[in-house]
């Protein structure tokens, strides 16, 4: 298995991972929902503003995750890190921990200094994202499920507060995915 920052022209491919492993585990109509929400990520967010990154086995995207700014006024360098998926034939052998560790050390070498994600706490703790109080860090959106707010600093170790609201790329700006 190959870690690779992910090829613009893999979107179609992506795309359908994304549809596939969403419908899989969570039905069709949210598989539909969470592929439109890469494609939209993908093609409406500047190149620079997106990190993605996949895992491909016999040339074959089998898993993949992104990464989109998070932004606040006290300019810290965050980022959010969503959607993640993994085939679903090739789920629970590590390949989504590898590929979450993988993207980390990458945006680590780029100087970010805090990562947030909204998911799974059992999952994404075993990545080294905790539990983050909407008093320390405001997510960009009213949360359905507070109990999926995490994230990890990358410089320090711990997450210091941020006051004031926080702000995320187009394609997430919408309270349904929150």
């Amino acid at each position: 298995m190959n870690l690779l920052p992910y090829n613009p022209d893999d979107t179609d491919e992506i795309q359908q991972l994304f549809t596939r492993v969403f419908s899989d585990s969570e039905g069709e109509t949210e598989g539909q929902v969470i592929g439109n929400l890469v494609y939209n990520l993908m093609s409406g967010t500047k190149t620079q503003d997106l990190y993605g990154f996949v895992a491909i086995e016999n040339e074959i995207i089998i898993g993949s995750i992104f990464f989109s700014p998070l932004t606040f006024k006290s300019k810290d360098n965050a980022f959010l890190l969503s959607p993640v998926a993994i085939d679903t034939s090739h789920q629970g052998k590590g390949i989504g921990q590898k590929l979450i560790n993988y993207g980390i050390n990458h945006l680590k070498e780029k100087g970010v200094e805090l990562i947030f994600t909204y998911g799974d706490p059992m999952f994404y703790s075993k990545v080294g994202f905790s539990l983050i109080s909407e008093k320390t860090i405001k997510a960009p959106h009213a949360l359905t499920h507070p109990e999926g707010w995490l994230g990890q600093s990358l410089v320090d170790d711990e997450i210091k507060p941020i006051t004031g609201t926080s702000y995320c790329v187009n394609a997430f700006n919408k309270s349904e995915y929150w």
